[in-house]
């Protein structure tokens, strides 16, 4: 058996396509459309990139999308203004933090300074609260994507044996929360879980894996339960070019389905940020 690959890039064009019916509604109902602004610091050329892909997308779903660049040497106190600016301004629905951002900017205090209803990434605190409460559309955006992903594939969760490896705020943390909605059974894995020896017989029991590290092809695929479903968010370069964390050749021999790396999470990701850009807008109506 060889697993289905979930195309991310597929994927983004339907919720693409059903983002941009909605915009349309939204327009013709109240002649407006949803406005968002990211906040990039410096001029590297690879972070200009992805916000040029950003503008892109909301381009076609019909999204104003304004950058806003400030040089690097910008002080944490001028940006936490210009976020205050922001949110003051009626005509911004949405704000976000470009990532990465200098040493010497505390991007949590930021974002934190964003107001709840214009957090496009879903990661200020009361945010995160709000979604262990089950009280907020706004979801952060991979956790988000992987979620399209498993629902993708027609499975029912309830019950499923869902292990994520890697606990990190923006993404295992709240895609346990997420996965915990569908009434999977979560296990999250973590740094103390391979201290312990115990990282393999988690990931051998996994009905759906989510492995989100960074350490290129650390769940080998020998280790992947016949028939899982295998989301692979890491992205690291290798001397055979950008490869994930699973050894996609041989889990894609076990799995029933499998996200490529690169092509799987990351294009649905961006259109994540635009679903949350809209859900931002309604809410401001």
């Amino acid at each position: 058996m060889s697993a289905q690959v979930l195309d991310g890039k597929i994927l983004a064009a339907k919720i693409k396509d059903s983002l941009r019916s909605e915009v349309e509604k939204l327009k013709k109902e109240f002649n407006k459309v949803p406005t968002m602004v990211n906040i990039v610091i410096g001029d590297d050329h690879g972070t200009c990139a992805y916000a040029k892909s950003q503008e892109k997308v909301a381009e076609y779903i019909g999204i104003n999308y304004e950058l806003k660049t400030v040089t690097e040497d910008v002080g944490q106190e001028q940006l936490e203004a210009l976020v205050r600016d922001l949110n003051s301004d009626a005509d911004v629905n949405g704000i976000l933090i470009h990532k990465p951002v200098p040493e010497h900017i505390d991007y949590g205090s930021v974002a934190n300074h964003i107001d709840i209803i214009k957090d496009l990434e879903g990661i200020n605190i009361a945010n995160i609260g709000k979604m262990v409460l089950g009280e907020t559309k706004i979801v952060p955006c991979t956790p988000a994507s992987i979620m399209e992903h498993i629902k993708s594939t027609g499975v029912n969760m309830r019950g499923k044996e869902a292990v994520i490896v890697g606990s990190s705020s923006i993404v295992g943390k709240p895609l346990c929360l997420l996965l915990l909605r569908e009434f999977a059974t979560v296990t999250v894995c973590h740094i103390g879980t391979s201290e312990a020896g115990k990282l393999e017989e988690h990931v051998k029991n996994a009905d759906i894996l989510i492995v989100a590290v960074g350490i290129a092809s650390l769940i080998k695929g020998d280790l992947i339960k016949e028939g899982a479903i295998v989301i692979d968010v890491g992205i690291n370069r290798s001397d055979n070019g950008i490869v994930g964390d699973v050894e996609y050749a041989v889990a894609k021999e076990k799995a029933s389905y499998i996200t490529p790396v690169p092509g799987g999470v990351g294009p649905v990701t961006v259109v994540m940020l635009m679903k949350n850009a809209i859900e931002a807008f309604k809410a401001q109506l």
